[in-house]
C-alpha cells in the first residue's frame, strides 16, 4: 500500500507498518514543546489536582519567549511560574529568553525527520520542514501527552503543494505563503496534511522551508511537510542533531490525496490587506500606500535568511523619514550569526530599531503599534487588534517587501530596489 510522507510519519509513532486515511490510531509521542504562555501557568494546576507526574522529562522542551522581556506584573507573574516549575521539575532542556520556540527548538537539535512532535502552539507545524510530524495542541491535550507520552489522531489526507521552477531575485518563501493562503483561503488544509514539494521547494534553504511549515498553520493544515534531503541533513549536522537515516522520509508515487500546481518563476512579491493573511495578492495591488512602521519579526519572519533578505535590499540606504523599522531577530543564534557576518550592521545603519529576540509585537505581548498606525509586517498573521488598537492596518508581506516598503514610505516593490 502507498503512503504518504504523512502516513509513515504516523505508522512509526502508532507502531505500525501503514496506516489508511481517517483511520484513528494512537501514536506515541517522541517531543513535547510548549513555552510561558502555554505551558506551566496552565499544566501545573492541572497536575497537581490529579497527583500526575511527567512521563519523561527528557521529551520535554520548555522556552520561554512570549512574555519576555517581562514589561508588567502580570507577564513577571507568568514568568516567574515557568522558571520555578522548570526548576522543581529538573527539566533539562530549558531556553530562557534566548528567542522564539520553533526556532530555538530545531536550532538545539530537537527536531529530526521521523519524529512524532507537538507542541503548545499554533506554530507547531514548523517542525514539519525537517521531515517531522509535528502539530500544535491545546492545554488539555498537552496535559494528556506529559503525563501518558501518547495522543490519538486521525490519519490526515495529504495535499500536495508542488511548487515547479525557480523563484525570481526578491520574492521568498513568505510570498508562496501568502499566494497559497489567498487561492485557499484559510481553511484550505482543512486540518489535513500539507505536503511542500517541487523544484522550487527542494532550492529553499532550511528557514525558507520553515517559512513553509510554518504558515501552514494558516491554511488550516494539521501539519506541514518537507522531504528531508541533503538540505536538512546539512542543517541539522551544523546545529548538533544527532544523524539520522532520510531515506525513508518521502511521499510514495501518487500516494497523496490532492495536488496543486504553481510556477515559482511567474510569482510576484505578495501583500496581504487587513485583516486575514488571505487576503493576499501582488504587491502592486497595494503599491503605494503610506506606511508609518515596518517590523521584521517573529517565527515567521525573522530567521537568519530573513535578516539576510532584508539586509540585501536596505545595505547602504536609509529608510524614509517618518517610517519606524523594528527589527526583532528569531533567535539569539540568529542574531548572532548576523552580527558576525555584518548583516545586523546592514539593518542598523539603515535607521532600523532592534527589539529583543522574543515573540513581542507578534502576539501582543510587550510592545504594539499605535491607532490609527499603518504597519508592514513579515509577521504570519494581521487580524484586528493583535498588534495594537483594532484601528491599526497591519499589511503582512517578505522581508525583501517590508525592507522596501520602509525605504520608500509605502508598499513597495523590492524587486525595483534590488534590480
Amino acid at each position: 500500500m502507498t503512503q504518504s510522507l504523512a502516513q509513515k510519519l504516523v505508522a512509526r509513532a502508532a507502531g505500525r507498518d501503514s496506516v489508511r486515511v481517517g483511520e484513528i490510531v494512537t501514536c506515541k509521542v517522541d517531543l513535547a514543546m510548549f513555552h510561558d504562555s502555554s505551558g506551566p501557568r496552565r499544566l501545573q494546576p492541572m497536575l497537581e489536582q490529579l497527583g500526575a507526574g511527567l512521563w519523561d522529562k527528557s521529551r520535554i522542551v520548555l522556552v520561554m519567549d512570549h512574555y519576555v522581556p517581562e514589561r508588567s506584573d502580570d507577564a513577571r507573574r507568568i514568568v516567574r511560574i515557568a522558571r520555578d516549575w522548570a526548576r522543581d521539575q529538573q527539566l533539562p532542556h530549558v531556553y530562557d529568553s534566548v528567542g522564539i520556540c520553533h526556532v530555538v527548538v530545531p536550532q538545539h537539535g530537537h527536531i529530526r525527520p521521523g519524529l512524532f512532535c507537538v507542541g503548545g502552539d499554533s506554530h507547531s507545524p514548523t517542525g514539519g520542514a525537517f521531515g517531522a510530524y509535528m502539530f500544535g495542541v491545546g492545554s488539555t491535550e498537552m496535559l494528556g501527552v506529559v503525563t501518558t507520552g501518547e495522543i490519538w489522531v486521525q490519519v490526515p489526507r495529504t495535499i500536495r503543494m508542488r511548487w515547479d521552477g525557480r523563484l525570481a531575485a526578491g520574492v521568498a518563501a513568505k510570498d508562496m505563503m501568502l499566494a497559497m493562503i489567498a487561492r485557499f483561503g484559510m481553511n484550505g488544509g482543512a486540518w489535513q496534511a500539507v505536503e511542500f514539494a517541487g523544484e522550487a521547494v527542494r532550492a529553499l534553504p532550511m528557514h525558507e522551508r520553515m517559512t513553509l511549515a510554518n504558515m501552514s498553520a494558516e491554511l488550516g493544515a494539521q501539519v506541514g511537510l518537507v522531504a528531508p534531503d541533503e538540505v536538512t541533513r546539512a542543517w541539522l549536522a551544523e546545529h548538533g542533531a544527532p544523524g539520522v537515516d532520510i531515506a525513508p522520509w518521502h511521499s510514495d508515487p501518487d500516494s497523496w490525496d490532492e495536488e496543486h500546481a504553481f510556477d515559482a518563476g511567474a510569482l510576484a512579491p505578495q501583500v496581504a490587506a487587513p485583516f486575514s493573511p488571505a487576503n493576499a495578492g501582488p504587491v502592486q495591488d497595494h503599491a503605494g500606500t503610506a506606511i508609518q512602521a515596518a517590523y521584521i519579526g517573529a517565527c515567521t519572519g525573522a530567521k537568519l535568511e530573513d535578516l539576510r533578505f532584508a539586509a540585501q535590499v536596505l545595505r547602504g540606504r536609509h529608510v524614509a523619514a517618518g517610517v519606524r523599522l523594528l527589527v526583532a531577530p528569531a533567535s539569539h543564534a540568529d542574531r548572532d550569526t548576523a552580527l558576525a557576518e555584518g548583516t545586523l550592521q546592514a539593518l542598523t545603519d539603515a535607521g532600523a530599531q532592534l527589539l529583543p529576540s522574543a515573540c513581542g509585537v507578534c502576539a501582543g505581548y510587550g510592545d504594539s503599534f499605535g491607532a490609527g498606525e499603518t504597519v508592514i509586517s513579515s509577521t504570519a498573521r494581521n487580524f484586528k487588534g493583535r498588534m495594537g488598537p483594532a484601528s491599526t492596518q497591519v499589511y503582512l508581506a517578505s522581508p525583501y517587501t517590508v525592507a522596501a516598503s520602509a525605504l520608500a514610505g509605502r508598499i513597495a516593490d523590492p524587486r525595483e530596489v534590488l534590480a
